[in-house]
């Protein structure tokens, strides 16, 4: 993930985007192609909502990063989309940490990529606030035509939500729509079966006691 993003060297391999080779892209170029949220830290918490995510638009703005009309509307559709209205004027500091993460999907949104990254974007995060976000990034996914990708260990649920998944089992990386990898039994040797097991009734992972 962070490969795709280009915040790492490749270790193997060849990366294109739009049939362009990965590192034959500019910074500027790429950052109006693909939007990635991290885990990292922000480097500063002392911004409010607003501020964070209007830097999404850096790579349209000017040198002074003077926001046009046009940033300005983005910015607020991203607020908006992610349902952040009642919080954008409060610093990030005093946010929890699944408000956070809105706020850097929204950073994300304002960006305006076809494609958005997200490495394990529910980690750290409660059962309410994992389901929440995986929910809105499939919204956001379905109403705007954007392609998310993203990492998790959230097996069950990325089941349950996702459009498609990858396995990165170092056997095949399968890739399908969850239907079809269930039928194609992928995630019954995912796991030592005498610990967990899949059900593909359920479309489930329960633990042998």
């Amino acid at each position: 993930m962070r490969t795709l993003g280009r915040v790492q060297r490749k270790l193997a391999g060849s990366i294109w985007v739009n049939n362009i080779p990965l590192e034959h892209h500019t910074p500027l170029e790429l950052a109006s192609k693909i939007s990635i949220v991290l885990t990292e830290p922000i480097a500063s918490k002392n911004l409010t909502v607003r501020e964070l995510i209007a830097l999404g638009r850096q790579p349209y703005t000017n040198w002074l990063g003077t926001l046009s009309p046009d940033d300005a509307s983005k910015i607020k559709n991203a607020i908006a989309m992610v349902g952040l209205e009642a919080l954008q004027y409060k610093k990030c500091y005093e946010l929890s940490d699944g408000q956070l993460q809105k706020v850097m999907i929204a950073r994300a949104l304002a960006q305006d990529t076809s494609l958005i990254l997200l490495d394990e974007p529910t980690t750290h995060l409660d059962l309410y606030h994992k389901v929440h976000i995986l929910k809105l990034l499939k919204s956001i996914a379905h109403e705007t035509g954007k392609t998310i990708l993203f990492t998790t260990h959230e097996i069950d649920m990325a089941i349950q939500l996702c459009d498609k998944m990858v396995l990165l089992d170092q056997k095949g990386n399968t890739f399908g729509t969850p239907g079809e990898l269930i039928q194609q039994k992928h995630f019954e040797g995912l796991f030592p079966p005498d610990t967990i097991r899949f059900d593909p009734d359920t479309a489930s992972f329960k633990v042998n006691k």
